[in-house]
């Protein structure tokens, strides 16, 4: 049968609102955003389908040499953070936010970052937006010291509304066995220490955009009493601390003596939530409260929304992002260390006998 030369009205993959083209189009300008997150680990890899990152310690080509490496993994997301993002049309700091939420759940196990993947899910590849959203996670693995090799951006209009996304993201690293944290360590006499959050971080935007219809609050205002520059929304998109280079060089320092004897990220459930899966059930966290600042937009957020305390303490971080049991005669060391590498540090309270709790007074 002779070929047909009537043009054809079959269906398409554009037609039922995916473009390729776009989507490459837009792989193609983001190449510099991930070359500028690798070190000497990253072997090219020009339109592979999976990046490569070299695992072997040769001592002539890293720093850092590993006897026994395990690998350590986990993934994230950033949450409903992102519809503030969508609103506000802002969207390089949740970038940062997705790193964040990963690597710093990473180092809780004493693990290096190595390498981090993202995965975009749209509506719509729209140039601009993802570009802001991969230039924020590449500043977030740039701050974390890991490299960005690699990602997915999935087209599905029919999933996702105009102007919607979401964001997952995967980060490996690696910890010498021995070195690895083990909350078997954590002894009665140890000392809680704190370190600042900037903010409300990723966990509970759900409650956090419930308080903004409740009380008729609006993102584009100045709220004096809770900023005296920034807007609602600018406050609310601060993107989560990412504690990975100073805690890295903290453990870094301490080779031999093993002065960390736990560590939490405070995310959804607060520090009771949270540091309790720092401890064993022979010992309790025991916390007073009052012993570091409250931000204000905790205050704000608790004014607005009528939210008792305890609701607060369980849905949010209350200004402590991070979490480390140390030694007692080492904690004053620690602490030192930690400030200066810019972090704000806070005695919270101490371990002691217990049943594996948090005791907040």
């Amino acid at each position: 049968m002779p070929k047909s030369t009537k043009k054809s009205s079959g269906l398409t993959y554009a037609g039922s609102g995916v473009d390729i083209a776009a989507g490459d189009k837009f792989v193609g300008s983001i190449g510099s955003l991930l070359r500028r997150t690798h070190g000497q680990r990253v072997i090219d890899n020009p339109g592979g389908f999976a990046g490569l990152l070299r695992l072997d310690y040769n001592e002539q080509l890293f720093k850092h040499n590993y006897t026994d490496p395990v690998l350590v993994a986990c993934a994230d997301g950033v949450g409903t953070k992102v519809h503030l993002a969508i609103e506000m049309g802002k969207h390089d700091t949740v970038g940062i936010d997705l790193v964040a939420m990963n690597v710093n759940d990473l180092i809780v196990q004493g693990a290096e970052p190595l390498l981090f993947l993202d995965y975009i899910a749209v509506h719509k590849v729209e140039q601009d937006i993802l570009h802001d959203l991969v230039r924020g996670i590449s500043d977030g693995c740039q701050m974390a010291g890991c490299a960005l090799i690699g990602g997915e951006t999935a087209e599905m209009n029919d999933l996702y509304k105009p102007g919607d996304y979401d964001l997952a993201g995967f980060s490996v690293g690696v910890v010498e066995l021995k070195r690895a944290t083990d909350p078997m360590r954590v002894e009665p006499g140890d000392v809680v220490l704190g370190l600042e959050s900037s903010g409300v971080h990723s966990n509970g935007y759900s409650l956090v955009r419930k308080v903004l219809k409740h009380a008729k609050l609006k993102l584009d205002k100045v709220y004096p009493e809770l900023d005296e520059e920034r807007t609602l929304g600018e406050v609310l998109l601060t993107p989560t601390r990412i504690y990975a280079d100073p805690i890295v060089k903290l453990l870094r320092a301490y080779k031999v003596k093993k002065v960390v004897s736990g560590m939490a990220h405070i995310t959804g459930g607060g520090l009771e939530g949270n540091l309790n899966r720092a401890l064993h059930d022979k010992v309790n966290a025991s916390i007073k409260w009052g012993s570091w600042p409250i931000p204000p937009v905790f205050e704000f957020l608790q004014e607005h929304g009528g939210i008792d305390d305890a609701e607060m303490r369980k849905v949010f971080n209350m200004g402590i992002g991070y979490c480390l049991i140390v030694r007692p005669t080492f904690a004053k060391a620690v602490a030192k260390r930690l400030e200066k590498s810019g972090e704000s540090v806070h005695v919270l309270g101490k371990i002691t006998k217990g049943k594996g709790v948090v005791r907040i007074k």
